[in-house]
């Protein structure tokens, strides 16, 4: 009777099944809140509605279909968004509303809307990128001329800098009778969205793969200046292709469903405690919590006063505010 030699699996074959298995795992989680999203809200949609009921395939596909896919690409974008923006400032309390881009953005577009009134939706994205690209080039450009002895420092600043924008866009905004519009774009809401009014989220998410490509050379920014041009990069080219990709992510989504609050600042810090700061690892990760928490507070906000639906700039504004203070009450401790 013959045994068999037990040989044992290498370091590198349980590391492949262990990534294999989170990969199943995340796939597997996703897919279920995706499926819950498609079918949860005022009206319900099943199995057997779809076979029996011909307006139940109109809502599926005019609304929940295209509800889903602008949830998880803005998702996946914004919290891809912040974790580009944190290497590049190496700061990890920094994200778009945080540093005034989305008041930049907000205030491009009250000027648009003032002089263009009529303009297409790209040519109302490309004015809120536009000023989303100034705002957060010179929040750049303040950070490398102030000292900051604090971590805490940058959020600060670029709150309070975009405290200074907010109330000139909202003064503007009163005197022309425009808050209802302001609010719309600072408060995400997703109920709006239709089939042919989110297509410009695809732009977001050409422009954020981009940035994938790129985190390599992000994550060496973010190592310092010194150490990027000893590695043959150019700092201030990527700190100007970073900001071009903030900008232009920053701008399709507040055009198109209004920003997502706490996003891209949560996701990136609670990734980088398990995966570190190389993005190239982080980012899969990043872009798979980020869509996930976005399904999941939207759906949280449809079934809480159903059949309303809660925006979910208030449920993620929520839950980011509490983990938000949870991550600077432990650094104090520390």
């Amino acid at each position: 009777m013959r045994l068999r030699a037990h040989i044992p699996m290498t370091n590198g074959a349980q590391s492949d099944l262990r990534h294999l298995r989170n990969a199943l795992i995340c796939g597997f989680v996703l897919a279920v809140l995706s499926v819950a999203s498609l079918l949860v809200g005022a009206t319900g949609i099943g199995l057997v509605s779809l076979m029996s009921d011909p307006n139940a395939w109109d809502i599926l596909l005019i609304s929940r279909v295209p509800r889903t896919a602008a949830l998880i690409i803005a998702g996946t974008s914004s919290a891809i968004m912040g974790a580009i923006v944190q290497r590049l400032v190496s700061n990890r309390f920094v994200e778009p509303s945080t540093m005034g881009t989305i008041d930049c953005a907000s205030f491009g577009l009250l000027l648009g809307l003032l002089f263009a009134p009529n303009a297409a939706p790209m040519g109302r994205m490309l004015i809120a990128a536009a000023g989303a690209w100034i705002g957060t080039a010179f929040f750049m450009i303040l950070l490398r001329t102030v000292p900051l002895k604090s971590p805490l420092m940058p959020p600060l600043f670029g709150i309070a800098f975009g405290g200074v924008i907010g109330a000139m866009t909202s003064f503007i905004a009163y005197r022309f009778d425009l808050m209802q519009s302001l609010s719309a774009w600072s408060t995400a809401d997703f109920s709006v969205v239709l089939k042919e009014r989110y297509e410009l989220l695809y732009i977001a998410a050409a422009v954020t793969g981009l940035g994938w490509l790129l985190a390599d050379r992000f994550t060496l920014a973010g190592l310092g200046d010194n150490v990027a041009r000893g590695l043959g990069l150019n700092p201030l080219a990527l700190l100007a292709i970073g900001v071009t990709i903030v900008a232009g992510v920053s701008g399709a989504i507040v055009v198109t469903v209004g920003f997502i609050p706490f996003l891209g600042l949560v996701v990136p810090n609670l990734i980088a405690r398990w995966r570190g700061d190389n993005l190239r690892r982080s980012l899969p990760l990043v872009a798979w919590l980020g869509a996930a928490l976005t399904l999941l507070c939207d759906i949280f906000g449809r079934l809480v006063f159903h059949p309303y639906d809660l925006p979910i700039g208030v449920t993620m504004g929520v839950l980011g505010a509490v983990i938000f203070l949870g991550m600077i009450l432990r650094k104090f401790g520390r």
